[in-house]
């Protein structure tokens, strides 16, 4: 059976994202499990292949049903916008427009049946916003370009799972933004897409805001009491097993042996510290509750080795498996 077509994002092109891309795309493993096309600019991706010492050409194509699928051969919807030598490492208003433009064109390729799913090399957000497009990141973009208003962000490391109730703002904003009704929609989220993956009662636990979660009103101002444990209590109430508001310097210790499904952290770092502890390399971003299946790389543009050919592709072959394991699957390529 032919696997579900992913489409892949091709990210701030001054940075490491073609460059992980060209490498998950030379193992074998990939076109087993999916069908990967690349959208992005066909001259970066060649460049790319040359800095990580490749052997693989590049297929330019206009849309995907045009595209082999064979390994050695990369698909590309060739945007065309950027010159082949834009430097490696700057900040540049050119490649944070054109990061931009392969979001759109993905989430219009999804849209109209084309690709099954989506998984996004990484963007840089002051070039994203230098190009004129004032997102915090990749999960806003997609939220807003599909019409989405209940979503969220949930990150994958080895056996943890972290769902978040805010990400990127400041902390002094994420504790405002913490309310009883994005806590119950947020553990719905989660419970909702482990339940579809195949997790018959999801066991999630949810962080409080505050050190050993408010300790009954002995830290903080009652913010777990008032902004938490009512959301908790709405989602116990529907069925859900959810628990907490539970110290969060644990409950990651308690989910990475087992005794949770997921976590729902309240903030980005929060939440990202823990996941990004067992390793960049493994961890992958979904972002939860788009009619889009939508994963990506959990790491940066890391401009710092841009263009030196050392980038580590395993947290993009993982995300690549992760948009192939939820998408739906077809036994034909899309018209």
């Amino acid at each position: 059976m032919a696997g579900p077509v992913v489409g892949i994002t091709m990210g701030d092109a001054a940075g490491i994202g073609p460059e992980v891309t060209m490498k998950a795309l030379g193992d074998a493993e990939m076109y087993a499990i999916c069908r990967p096309v690349v959208i992005g600019d066909a001259r970066i991706l060649e460049r790319a292949n040359h800095v990580v010492d490749g052997a693989l050409s590049i297929n330019r194509i206009s849309r995907p049903a045009d595209g082999r699928f064979e390994l050695g051969r990369v698909d590309c919807v060739d945007l065309d916008l950027l010159p082949a030598d834009l430097p490696f490492g700057q900040i540049s208003a050119v490649a944070g427009d054109a990061a931009f433009r392969y979001v759109e064109r993905a989430i219009a390729l999804a849209k109209d049946g084309e690709i099954d799913a989506i998984c996004t090399a990484p963007l840089n957000k002051e070039a994203l916003h230098k190009g004129g497009h004032i997102y915090p990141g990749h999960t806003e973009i997609l939220a807003e370009l599909t019409g989405t208003q209940d979503f969220a962000m949930m990150l994958m490391a080895r056996n943890l799972r972290v769902i978040h109730v805010t990400t990127h703002v400041g902390l002094l904003d994420a504790i405002n933004l913490v309310n009883p009704e994005r806590v119950h929609r947020v553990i719905r989220l989660v419970n909702e897409t482990l339940r579809r993956a195949g997790v018959e009662r999801p066991k999630i636990a949810v962080c409080g805001i505050n050190p050993h979660a408010g300790e009954h009103g002995l830290f903080g101002h009652g913010e777990d009491e008032q902004q938490v444990l009512p959301g908790v209590e709405q989602a116990q109430a529907e069925g859900i097993d959810a628990q907490g508001p539970l110290p969060a310097d644990t409950v990651f210790f308690r989910a990475g042996r087992g005794d949770f499904d997921a976590v729902v952290a309240m903030y980005h770092d929060q939440g990202h510290a823990p996941v990004k502890v067992l390793g960049l390399e493994s961890g992958v971003n979904i972002t939860v509750g788009l009619p889009i299946i939508r994963t990506s790389v959990d790491h940066g543009t890391a401009f710092d080795i841009a263009g030196k050919g050392v980038a580590d592709p395993d947290s993009m072959k993982e995300a690549i498996r992760q948009a192939a394991l939820l998408a739906p699957k077809r036994t034909t390529c899309p018209p």
